[in-house]
């Protein structure tokens, strides 16, 4: 016999109810019970240890680690590589959508940006989708509950096989908490910036979702090469 599980529906005053069979229950929580599985052997403190050296930013090479969706249980994966003279940082993989949807690399900034620092810009070339660049304070609980201070998104749209650069500026960036965006009257402060990266997700930094155009569906390889990144002063944007 089928089990009715009470859902409350926004329309009005109205309640719906929702059907469903012993064997969809137990699909359901085989499928959460993966997840959370996954979640559990996701090793983030190796991906850091593994962390690989490309770009120069600040005087310094930047240390880049992996973050994809198996920290919540998902199932894509990054493949991240740098060029033989660590000046181009190539960010590739596959996305998995069941269960999940992201792949992130990302890099601590040591001391911050530069109080002057007025804009980020990026050269790369991509394969038609749009990524977003991403930057925070460095707090480690990006996800869940326990983060209390908001990432910075901007998107990146590319085009397949075209070198682009893009000037972000950071008065543009949209604040972002639990994978959305939110509404806060705090400013973005340079010095306090300590980790950037760059992500690929079924979320825009508005919180639309990416249109599979610009995105894909089920299972797909991405494809995103950064070749420089560099802090620009309001002086040096005039």
């Amino acid at each position: 016999d089928p089990i009715l599980l009470k859902q409350g529906i926004q329309s009005g005053t109205q309640m719906g109810t929702l059907t469903l069979t012993y064997k969809q229950i137990l699909f359901l929580l085989f499928i959460t019970m993966g997840q959370v599985i996954r979640a559990a052997r996701y090793d983030r403190a190796a991906n850091e240890k593994n962390s690989i050296p490309s770009l120069k930013f600040l005087g310094r090479t930047l240390n880049w680690h992996r973050l994809d969706d198996g920290v919540m249980g998902g199932q894509s994966e990054t493949v991240h590589s740098s060029s033989t003279d660590a000046n181009e940082l190539h960010f590739s993989g596959l996305i998995n959508t069941a269960g999940g949807g992201f792949c992130s690399i990302r890099s601590p900034i040591e001391g911050g940006l530069p109080s002057d620092t007025a804009a980020i810009r990026v050269c790369y070339v991509g394969d038609g989708k749009t990524y977003k660049v991403l930057f925070s304070d460095g707090t480690k609980s990006a996800f869940g509950p326990s983060r209390r201070s908001p990432s910075w998104q901007s998107d990146l749209p590319t085009k397949k096989g075209v070198e682009d650069t893009a000037i972000i500026r950071l008065d543009s960036l949209t604040p972002s908490l639990q994978g959305g965006p939110i509404g806060t009257d705090t400013k973005i402060d340079p010095t306090g910036v300590k980790d950037m990266g760059f992500m690929l997700s079924l979320k825009l930094s508005s919180g639309e979702s990416n249109p599979v155009e610009t995105y894909g569906s089920g299972i797909f390889p991405f494809s995103l090469k950064i070749r420089s990144v560099e802090t620009l002063s309001a002086d040096e944007m005039n």
